[in-house]
């Protein structure tokens, strides 16, 4: 039995979609907020069962017969996110899990200067700390996050962000085809697995050409100060905690933190990684 979490989420339901494509349904079980969300799934024989990661009780059913869980990482942070996985891991623990899979950050590490990778390195110490088989997957940073980043210059054709360095940015679908074969092909890695990226590390200057090739307009690309972009997310509405951590993301491209390509993804899915003008296309054209 393959349990995931998170399983009505961008990641979590893309794996499930792999993971049926190559194991029985009855193989394969769900830990989720609410099963109204996941009802297509039972319907097709996956086991569905409710499980917060803010109530232990609930996380031992969802975690019951776990041969291997996928961890899928929370949308938390700080001691809130760690705090989740805290209680997820002793769930898992408990349920006698045989290895648990986490879905780390390509640039986890307890100096980073970003919130997220300083709570992914911290999470990847409490799965070293069980004394049982686990892998962290060092995914690369999500193309996701550049889209949205891009949602305001899509209008106004100008990408207003602070100084950033390249980030190999990376499909959420082939990292969802990447996490099955390693759940399938159990045991394939022991610990952090190497960074799992797109086929290139690209800044914001880089971006902004790609977009003028997709629009088939001009786009420029603005240096923004971080404490006028901080006020902008601000006015925005953006949460204090929030604007920080975005903030933080470019500090940390910056220093590098994002930068690694690595051939281990396209070994995995047998194919290269979508690249990030192909996502920009796709997310543009629908």
């Amino acid at each position: 039995m393959i349990i995931v979490t998170g399983a009505t989420g961008k990641l979590g339901r893309r794996t499930v979609e792999r993971l049926l494509e190559r194991v029985p349904a009855d193989r394969v079980g769900v830990s989720v907020r609410d099963p109204r969300k996941a009802g297509d799934l039972a319907d097709r024989g996956v086991r569905v069962r409710r499980g917060s990661f803010d109530d232990p009780a609930s996380l031992a059913h969802a975690f019951e017969g776990a041969n291997q869980l996928l961890l899928v990482s929370l949308d938390r942070t700080g001691e809130e996110c760690v705090n989740g996985h805290r209680a997820a891991i002793d769930a898992a623990v408990k349920a006698g899990a045989g290895r648990i899979l986490y879905t780390s950050q390509a640039g986890a590490a307890h100096d980073s200067r970003f919130q997220a990778c300083r709570d992914h390195a911290r999470t990847e110490d409490l799965l070293r700390a069980t004394g049982r088989p686990w892998t962290a997957l060092r995914n690369g940073f999500y193309a996701a996050s550049a889209l949205r980043f891009l949602e305001a210059a899509r209008r106004s054709g100008d990408i207003a962000l602070p100084a950033d360095g390249p980030v190999a940015w990376t499909g959420h679908d082939d990292l969802a085809e990447a996490t099955a074969v390693i759940l399938v092909e159990e045991g394939r890695f022991e610990g952090p697995t190497p960074p799992l990226t797109g086929p290139a590390a690209l800044d914001f200057d880089a971006v902004a050409g790609m977009a003028a090739q997709v629009a088939g307009r001009p786009f420029t690309r603005t240096v923004v100060p971080g404490d006028a972009f901080r006020g902008q997310a601000l006015a925005h509405g953006a949460p204090a905690p929030i604007a920080d951590l975005m903030l933080s993301i470019f500090a940390a491209a910056r220093r590098g933190e994002f930068a690694a390509v690595d051939p281990t993804l396209a070994r995995l899915i047998g194919r290269e990684p979508a690249a990030f003008h192909a996502l920009l296309e796709r997310a543009w054209a629908e």
